[in-house]
């Protein structure tokens, strides 16, 4: 169920192509995810050229660089939407794009030490927290309400299709780039300018903003303003609810990560080729956004949160029996339906009820939620899968997905009827 109702005209992806201001922010930031993604591979093909800190062992290496892309979405990621509320928005974004594409280019400059490369990884990172907050705040201000939809369902589908192509094309672009521009720079060189392309896509970009009194913006610190956004949370159920969903769903995919290791050895495939799996989900993703994004004025009326994860415990309920591969791909690819039926709507739902002068605030407070509940998981999961077995893990969380959207479902549900 949509939070409100689709007006017949104008909606679906025909009324985007239109829109020049969101055309470009969606260019800019499909740009800036392949530099995000070909970036995290060019800091795992680095290290052969790095020696590891006095006690480190090399595997150790893997883990600790990992380190640095994540602690800064747990220490920043409230923050970051906290600053964009108080800043033009498509300065933060293309500001962000700037000092990353110049921090990559720094690379080859900078002496090859294990510790430099950890800060600049660190610090690209924390700089990312105050770019995606400042994306998801500007789509309602270049987007009618009746198209927001269909706009989230275009960022999520390019974002999953970004996080699919960006690690199947980073080793071979990056191998062409040393081939062609010198293994000194080459690498530096395409990972940076995707970042200043993404920049330059989005300079054009022209939208009103709410600009907040200076008397209020000097008398409200960093602080006051996140506890302001934990108050506003509180008064409001159903963007909070949302939010427990996202989050939620996360969460699964998080698990799913660690579990897919094991499920390739599972179907007779290597450990390194679990992204088969991810990959599948992403299509699915993508399928399941392009549906909303094109009919979405005509399914406004299903329970759609709780269909998706109705469709994610389904999935994971029956890959116990699953040992066909081609079936367990076509299976990820349902699961990632699902979860286009979860997110998209949520996401939309949290945009539309939002207020302008809080979207930073509350989109800031997303990203930090999620980022710390993606840690448990990611913990957890690797563990319980040694001591229970796969199949009782898998089928541990199908009854905790089913019970989690039924609960959120009947949570959500009569706020729903109130707004719509």
């Amino acid at each position: 169920m949509f939070p409100t109702e689709p007006t017949a005209v104008n909606n679906g992806f025909s009324a985007l192509l239109k829109n020049r201001g969101f055309m470009l922010l969606w260019i800019g930031q499909l740009v800036s995810q392949l530099a995000d993604k070909v970036f995290f591979v060019l800091m795992i093909a680095l290290l052969e050229n790095y020696s590891p800190l006095p006690g480190l062992a090399q595997n150790s290496m893997y883990s600790t660089l990992m380190l640095s892309f994540t602690v800064p979405a747990i220490l920043f990621g409230s923050a970051g939407g906290l600053f964009v509320d108080r800043l033009p928005k498509k300065l933060i974004m293309i500001g962000s794009d700037i000092v990353r594409g110049l921090l990559t280019l720094c690379l080859p400059l900078l002496p090859r030490e294990f510790l430099i490369l950890l800060i600049l990884t660190f610090a690209i990172s924390t700089v990312t927290q105050f770019f995606a907050p400042a994306e998801q705040a500007a789509i309602p201000l270049l987007v009618k309400r009746e198209n927001l939809l269909a706009a989230n369902a275009l960022f999520s589908s390019t974002m999953m299709g970004a996080l699919i192509v960006g690690f199947a094309i980073g080793e071979p672009i990056l191998s062409l780039a040393k081939t062609l521009m010198g293994e000194q720079y080459g690498q530096e060189l395409v990972v940076g300018g995707l970042y200043i392309l993404s920049a330059a896509v989005m300079q054009p970009i022209k939208f009103k903003e709410h600009k907040p009194h200076q008397e209020h913006q000097a008398s409200n610190h960093l602080w006051a303003e996140f506890t302001e956004s934990l108050r506003y949370l509180k008064k409001n159920p159903l963007i909070l609810n949302a939010m427990l969903q996202l989050t939620t769903l996360y969460c699964v995919f998080a698990a799913l990560t660690v579990l897919t290791i094991q499920l390739a050895e599972e179907f007779g495939l290597k450990e390194k080729q679990f992204g088969f799996f991810l990959a599948a989900a992403g299509v699915g993703m993508v399928f399941g956004a392009a549906i909303l994004g094109h009919w979405g004025d005509k399914l406004h009326h299903k329970p759609l949160p709780l269909i998706g994860f109705l469709i994610i415990a389904l999935v994971l309920g029956v890959f116990t029996f699953t040992h066909n591969l081609l079936l367990a791909l076509g299976l990820c690819a349902f699961l990632g339906v699902g979860a286009s039926l979860i997110g998209v709507p949520m996401q939309t739902l949290i945009q539309q009820q939002t207020p302008s002068t809080m979207l930073g605030k509350v989109f800031g407070f997303q990203n930090h939620a999620v980022n710390i509940a993606l840690a448990l998981p990611l913990a957890i999961t690797g563990p319980l899968t040694d001591a229970l077995g796969l199949r009782t893990v898998l089928v541990a969380m199908s009854i905790f997905v089913v019970v989690v959207g039924v609960w959120a479902w009947q949570n959500t549900r009569k706020v729903l009827q109130n707004v719509i």
